[in-house]
């Protein structure tokens, strides 16, 4: 279908005369009450009835008050709140035909034929085996007189949707399953304050975390935090494991390493397929090495069931091929993300740096404001060049730093413990070379710097850019340059995120969460609250959604004084329902005129008698904090990227003796787009550059925001021309 075409259907439309029912089923994960809300709101505004099934597959065979109609109003406040609200059970009598004739029977006397499952893999196999008897069981109660044949023919098909709530991750059809984030979140928590204690009296500390069949939550924490070892399913360790840990234990205390890490999965095995649990560690590190080690279980997620719906031949093929040892492809099996994942944590903690130096000097600098994640990327792109054989540079206070000399070099320990803390360790600043060129190509002739790699915002790619320009001028830049986007704002032209996005996210969301709470009690309260970002929208984006927004105001989404006007209307008639507070989020530049004290004044002065306003400018809070998983993992993976890039850049730049880089694509943008870790041309990004308000021309969530408009129920349309992707798991064998 063309582009152009207009909608066939009025969104608003769609579902008149279907119902929807909702369920949550299996072990409980958070966000499972985010996606029953969207599901909810989403049904209604098509026009659906749309029904809660409470207590998972058990109130889908029990009937009566089990299933419920929903209303907007009843999944307000639901979004912050962990587990499920509607009830999860474990259900013998679903698994029998008997209990499934039962639950089609209820759901055919209410006409509905769309069931939205959230849960795990036994939760999705069993939506899919209802699924695949569904007539047979509407012959059944004909025959047996529970319905009529008229009622059979209404409900004669029956449409699931899956989506997968498991924190273990261990779904190979997704890259992400619903409560994986929150769980790691929870353990790199416990992670940070138990490695502070233990390095206070340097201690080994034997970590266990969840994944009974999936080494996901292991690995990621792994790397989030440095571990000097990471024990997971798909990959046991080589034989003489146990001499190979204490030598690497051993090497990093005599290295000055006050804390070691090991992280195990529950499911770890060794290669005969003997579990290898933390006990047994700790027996083994205390009595060859004696150190002081102390065992920490974060906690256990059993997981029954046959494999899901969605996962099924994946599933199986994984398990066959950790069964018959063949374990390089169990990981390949997981799919890219985990592959990734495990090849980056292999590189920067498994491989001893090379005994023949490369004799290549590459800089590191950190340009524009500090974020977190920074210290992640410099960590790991240091250790990245160092088992390169690379000499590493470190450069303080960004240009000026390289300007006036501050360049030291910086070693293996010289970044222990870097991945967890936030802001930046090097030293950052806003300025840009172009004032100081001269001094800069001085600096990097005297000090023989043959690489550079810049992580930063906008001012980086701006800064990456000036360089560029000036190879023209002063052939000492000419040498391959990296820019790594690193900006709460996440505005760097080339890459659908930057490092500190993710942790500037989760601040402002559980900002707002309080500030809603606080409103509980209350009652008819609206704030507004003013987010960073400069000129791009998509913290106030992201956060409306995740907050669960009334509005969110953007530079990139005009706005006037019409829609302002709109947006109190809507409030008050939102005071008239049982929920009585609004939430206004506010980009600090998005207009220059309608600032937060004018929006402020006017809610204010609209609202008098109907509901009062508050008003929160977060500011700085925004750019500190410790990093999230997510961030600590992007930018550790983005670092060691960009290096292993950079040496086979030079590579290709080294001609008569030396190395020489003039070509674009000496000098690139390593950017995220579409699940993919790219490098691209810094002139070739600039046609794709608003330069007079620092950010992209296109901006991938853009496409989002009216999902916001319809959950904070304003009657809008809905463009249903793009589809998702289908794709079909099957394809992602690999060859045995």
């Amino acid at each position: 279908m063309s582009k152009n075409q207009p909608p066939t259907m009025d969104p608003t439309k769609m579902g008149v005369g279907r119902s929807i029912a909702v369920l949550t089923s299996g072990g409980d994960a958070q966000g499972m009450n985010a996606a029953v809300r969207a599901t909810v709101r989403v049904g209604l505004y098509t026009g659906a009835k749309v029904y809660f099934v409470h207590e998972g597959y058990q109130g889908l065979v029990d009937g009566g008050d089990n299933i419920r109609l929903a209303t907007w109003e009843s999944v307000s406040m639901m979004l912050q709140l962990g587990g499920t609200v509607i009830g999860s059970a474990r259900c013998k009598d679903f698994r029998a035909r008997e209990g499934r004739m039962k639950a089609a029977c209820n759901l055919v006397k209410l006409g509905i034929t769309n069931l939205c499952v959230i849960g795990g893999d036994g939760s999705l196999t069993g939506a899919n085996a209802f699924r695949t008897e569904w007539n047979g069981l509407l012959v059944d109660l004909v025959k047996a007189g529970k319905i009529t044949d008229n009622e059979a023919k209404k409900s004669s098909h029956l449409n699931i949707v899956g989506m997968v709530g498991s924190i273990d991750n261990d779904f190979c059809g997704t890259d992400m399953t619903i409560g994986t984030d929150s769980a790691l979140h929870r353990i790199i928590e416990v992670v940070d304050a138990i490695t502070t204690t233990a390095q206070s009296h340097q201690r080994t500390f034997i970590l266990e975390v969840m994944g009974r069949h999936c080494g996901y939550l292991a690995l990621v924490t792994a790397q989030a935090c440095g571990a000097d070892w990471v024990f997971i399913p798909e990959m046991p360790p080589d034989a003489g494991w146990e001499e190979h840990l204490c030598r690497r234990l051993a090497d990093q205390r005599a290295r000055g390493s006050r804390l070691n890490v090991i992280i195990v999965a529950e499911g770890a095995m060794s290669r005969d397929g003997k579990p290898i649990t933390s006990e047994q560690i700790k027996k083994l590190v205390t009595e060859r090495l004696g150190h002081d080690t102390r065992t920490t279980v974060l906690g256990h997620v059993q997981r029954g069931g046959t494999p899901s719906a969605f996962d099924r031949i994946l599933t199986k093929d994984v398990t066959a091929a950790m069964d018959e040892g063949r374990f390089e492809e169990a990981i390949k099996l997981r799919g890219k993300s985990f592959e990734n994942n495990w090849n980056t944590y292999k590189l920067l903690a498994h491989i001893n740096p090379p005994d023949t130096k490369s004799n290549i000097n590459v800089a590191i600098v950190n340009i524009g404001a500090p974020c977190a994640g920074m210290n992640a990327a410099v960590r790991s792109a240091v250790r990245m060049g160092i088992i390169q054989g690379h000499n590493m540079l470190a450069v303080h206070d960004g240009f000026d730093g390289l300007a006036h000399g501050q360049i030291e070099p910086i070693v293996w320990t010289g970044v222990s413990g870097w991945t967890g803390k936030g802001g930046s360790n090097l030293g950052t600043k806003r300025s840009l070379p172009s004032k100081f060129m001269e001094e800069i190509s001085l600096n990097i002739a005297k000090h023989n710097i043959h690489a550079l790699v810049i992580i930063g915002g906008f001012e980086a790619f701006v800064g990456g850019l000036e360089l560029v320009q000036a190879r023209e001028k002063y052939e000492e830049l000419c040498i391959p340059m990296v820019v790594i986007p690193a900006t709460v704002s996440n505005n760097v032209p080339g890459s659908d995120f930057s490092i500190g996005a993710d942790t500037a996210l989760n601040t402002i969301t559980s900002t707002c969460d309080r500030i809603k709470q606080s409103a509980a009690g209350t009652k008819r309260r609206v704030f507004i609250i003013e987010t960073m970002g400069g000129y791009c929208g998509y913290l106030a984006t992201m956060a409306g959604l995740a907050a669960g927004a009334d509005a969110a105001y953007i530079y990139e989404e005009k706005f006037g004084i019409r829609d302002l006007e709109t947006n109190v209307e809507h409030l008050v008639e939102k005071m008239k329902t049982t929920v009585k507070r609004g939430l206004i989020l506010r980009n600090e530049n998005c207009n220059a005129n309608y600032t937060t004290d004018f929006i402020f004044n006017l809610y204010s002065e609209e609202g008098k008698g109907i509901f009062d306003c508050r008003k929160n400018v977060l500011g700085h809070m925004q750019q500190g904090g410790t990093p999230t998983p997510f961030d600590r993992n992007f930018g550790t993976k983005m670092g060691a990227k960009s290096v292993l890039w950079l040496t086979e850049k030079l590579k290709d730049c080294y001609r008569h003796g030396r190395i020489f880089a003039n070509t674009p694509d000496s000098a690139c943008v390593l950017g995220m787009r579409k699940r993919s870790l790219i490098f691209q041309p810094l002139a070739e990004l600039k046609e794709e550059t608003d330069f007079e308000h620092r950010i992209p021309k296109t901006q991938w969530w853009m496409k989002i925001r009216p999902i916001m408009k319809i959950l904070a129920k304003y009657d809008i349309k809905l463009d249903t021309l793009e589809h998702a992707d289908m794709e079909h798991v099957i394809k992602k064998r690999v060859p045995v």
